[in-house]
């Protein structure tokens, strides 16, 4: 996965790097949370997804309110075969409905 696709970098792990999402993201300061081995979704491998999950609560404990979804299979809305975890930040009155509905908004 390192060094396949054009990312802005966030923050980086050993294990797992966080990216701003290729179109900016749902709300300002969205961030995708991803493991640096290929695994397809959150079942695939619990050790490699409770690693990713850390990682999201770290950087979630900065951000304050926010959205942490990950998503497993075209009917739970995954486009992307790769485990990744959205964390959106999220205020008071910022229009974003579940399943992310805002206008201009993208799903990964």
């Amino acid at each position: 996965m390192h060094g396949q696709a054009p990312a802005t970098v966030l923050r980086e792990w050993p294990e797992t790097i966080a990216i701003r999402p290729r179109h900016g993201g749902v709300t300002a300061g969205h961030v995708l949370v991803i493991p640096r081995v290929h695994v397809a979704d959150v079942a695939e491998d619990p050790v490699v997804s409770a690693t990713t999950m850390l990682r999201a609560a770290e950087l979630a404990a900065e951000v304050g309110d926010c959205n942490v979804i990950t998503s497993r299979g075209p009917s739970a809305t995954q486009t992307i075969r790769h485990l990744h975890i959205h964390l959106v930040p999220r205020a008071d009155g910022d229009g974003l409905l579940l399943p992310w509905t805002a206008a201009g908004s993208t799903q990964g």
